[in-house]
């Protein structure tokens, strides 16, 4: 089995947990609109590669993670798209939850997909107490407060911004809880990992500020320009476009160099090379300036 086809068949059951009982149908539905489809699944992949190449001696633990991490990444976007925020239109190519669903249904959604990953995880205690207990506490740490991604969300309505801090929480912490989780799901420690995850969260950011500043919504799948009319920090703003580029290759450098030592080494470094030649940006719009 692919690694996509190993995460998708993941999420469709955790998204079958919530199908339950008489669940209210408009919610329902718009849980499974929420992760589907799934876009490039970037935080789930990692977390996979991970757990492969330290073992993966506990294959039903480790796609409890890959899907809890996912679910709430795809809760963090549907919060994120909202009026009180980005008021995104589109989202992966169509309607964001609460154009599709009002904002009622989107709030709920959100919350119900950041439960449902607990859950997910909670499920797979009996496999291994304490790798689940891990899980749950690094997955909490990675979304919540100080410096997990409602961190990151609550950086934006400061008078003054840390940088580093906003980034480190709004995109970094989930890409750290990949390869913490991906560890722990295959019995490791979770520390070695961590500056992998870290490294591949930055890049990720700076990545997201070219395709922001370059590309317009059909490309993008969802709107352009926002860092500039939100006037949001952002690397292109601090560093250019070519500064920025040069950041993201000088970045992705250093993750592969940060790579633990594990039998599926080699494995990842070419995992995260991958991912380097689909974040770098390739086709700027007409629009993009220095």
């Amino acid at each position: 089995m692919t690694l996509s086809k190993r995460i998708e068949a993941a999420m469709g059951r955790a998204i079958a947990m919530s199908r339950g009982g008489k669940a209210p149908p408009q919610l329902a539905s718009a849980l499974d609109y929420a992760v589907t489809p799934g876009g490039a699944r970037i935080r789930p992949t990692i977390a996979l590669s991970v757990a492969l190449a330290c073992g993966d001696d506990k294959p039903a633990l480790t796609d409890a993670a890959i899907s809890a991490l996912e679910l709430i990444h795809c809760a963090s976007l549907v919060h994120d798209d909202m009026p009180c925020f980005d008021d995104a239109d589109i989202r992966r190519g169509k309607p964001s939850v609460h154009r599709a669903y009002g904002e009622p249904l989107a709030l709920l959604t959100g919350d119900s997909l950041i439960v449902l990953a607990f859950e997910v995880l909670a499920r797979r205690a009996a496999d291994d107490p304490m790798r689940a207990a891990q899980l749950v506490l690094t997955l909490a740490q990675r979304t919540g407060m100080p410096g997990g991604i409602c961190a990151g969300q609550g950086w934006e309505s400061e008078a003054k911004v840390d940088l580093g801090a906003y980034h480190r929480a709004k995109t970094g912490a989930l890409f750290v809880a990949a390869t913490q989780m991906g560890a722990i799901a295959a019995g490791q420690e979770p520390e070695p990992w961590e500056e992998l995850g870290a490294r591949i969260g930055e890049a990720f950011q700076v990545a997201d500020d070219l395709r922001d500043a370059l590309y317009d919504a059909e490309t993008l799948g969802k709107p352009g320009g926002q860092d500039e009319i939100h006037d949001r920090p952002n690397a292109v703003a601090q560093l250019g476009v070519q500064g920025a580029i040069r950041r993201l290759k000088d970045i992705l450098g250093g993750a592969i160099a940060s790579i633990p030592s594990c039998p599926g080494e080699a494995m990842l470094a070419e995992m995260v090379r991958k991912q380097a030649e689909r974040l770098t940006p390739v086709a700027p719009t007409p629009h993009a300036a220095e």
